[in-house]
């Protein structure tokens, strides 16, 4: 099959690999016909994530067709349309029992870090991911969601990841009603997690990013205000509009890319000397108000990194955080999207055959032409 890999830092290219295989009993085998390409890939693609190994298919969004199952992987028949969550679980373990199936210890019983994840190197159990023709799909029966035939293949894509870890986000601010929410990243998950802050209450939302043209798509798509950090003071400028306090919650939808610190950026991007730069979360507490709440669902690594918690310590702040248990959120962001309240499809403004992958990486990563996110298509055909 034709699949994207992994050739080292800042370096993919699509070839052929061996088809994948049923290798346990409760394993599927899907035709992948869309796959998007996340930001937290880029963290990959930059040589930032532990034990990325050459060779390796990323891609964790992932929809397509059942093509195989597995003599235990029952309730799915060969033809149905499914979404893949990006975690792996097993659904019967501690966690999986107790609705956490982003913390599965079946799916990576190496390390109690995370589950599985689909493309994320061997620190998530080293699976291959979806941006090929073919992928497996462990524990499919209770991992995969049947996508319901009115919703076509860039609207059930987004449910896999960045819809549901947006939502998840907004979710954490644990709003009652009324409050000003600060969102640091206009991405695809800081887009999704404005529009979902909506759907909870929030009276006032304000998204942060430095790129002009995410800023114009949130502010258009959103409806949310929004700010320049390269203008202005940012901290300054959102207790100015907070009575001095700052907001009542912030969101990172950022993670251990973020912009904003050349000194962070030099020891955690460039050094590796700690786990990617907190800026974006160092902002987020200074940006919150003293029993303010902050929720983190920007994707950092697991060795240390020079967050300011003291500050947030002294200010009684929550920090709420997590990889997202994706099936959990999957059926209630049906009913928002078939409602009319989110209409996930035009974040992807880059809609490329998978042999294009890589321009679409570079694209993405170095935020031209206007990308906010890419749909990538084995079939070739990019209008779905």
């Amino acid at each position: 099959m034709r699949a994207l890999t992994y050739d080292g830092p800042f370096r993919v290219k699509v070839r052929k690999k061996p088809d994948p295989r049923i290798e346990h009993p409760q394993d599927g085998i899907v035709r992948v016909t869309a796959a998007g390409i996340c930001g937290s890939d880029l963290h990959l693609l930059h040589g930032l994530v532990p034990d990325t190994r050459i060779g390796q298919t990323f891609g964790h969004e992932i929809v397509g067709v059942v093509e195989e199952l597995g003599p235990e992987a029952t309730g799915l028949s060969v033809g149905d349309r499914v979404m893949l969550p990006f975690p792996i679980f097993c659904g019967s373990c501690f966690y999986c029992q107790r609705g956490l199936t982003s913390s599965c210890e079946n799916t990576n019983p190496a390390t109690d870090a995370t589950s599985g994840v689909y493309g994320y190197g061997h620190l998530t159990g080293g699976y291959d991911g979806g941006q090929a023709e073919y992928v497996r799909a462990p524990f499919i029966a209770v991992d995969a969601e049947k996508i319901p035939d009115d919703l076509d293949d860039l609207t059930a894509l987004p449910l896999t990841d960045a819809l549901a870890t947006g939502y998840f986000g907004a979710e954490m601010c644990n709003l009652k009603g009324g409050e000003t929410v600060v969102v640091f990243g206009a991405g695809p998950v800081g887009l999704f997690a404005m529009r979902s802050l909506w759907l909870m209450g929030a009276g006032r939302v304000v998204a942060v990013d430095h790129v002009d043209y995410r800023l114009e798509f949130a502010r258009r798509w959103a409806g949310v205000e929004t700010l320049n950090f390269a203008d202005a003071d940012i901290i300054t400028t959102i207790k100015g509009m907070t009575d001095d306090r700052g907001a009542d919650a912030s969101i990172d939808a950022v993670g251990l890319e973020a912009a904003g610190s050349g000194a962070h950026r030099a020891t955690g991007i460039l050094g590796k000397l700690e786990a990617g730069s907190p800026v974006a979360f160092n902002w987020c507490v200074h940006g919150t108000r003293k029993g303010g709440t902050i929720s983190v669902v920007g994707v950092y690594g697991p060795p240390y990194a020079a967050f300011d918690f003291g500050t947030a310590m002294n200010k009684q702040q929550t920090i709420r955080t997590g990889q997202c248990p994706v099936k959990r959120y999957m059926p209630h962001l049906l009913e928002h999207i078939r409602a009319g309240r989110i209409d996930p499809k035009p974040v992807f403004t880059h809609r490329l055959p998978l042999d294009d992958a890589p321009a679409g990486y570079r694209t993405f990563a170095q935020k031209r032409d206007g990308c906010i996110k890419v749909a990538l298509f084995p079939d070739g055909r990019t209008v779905h």
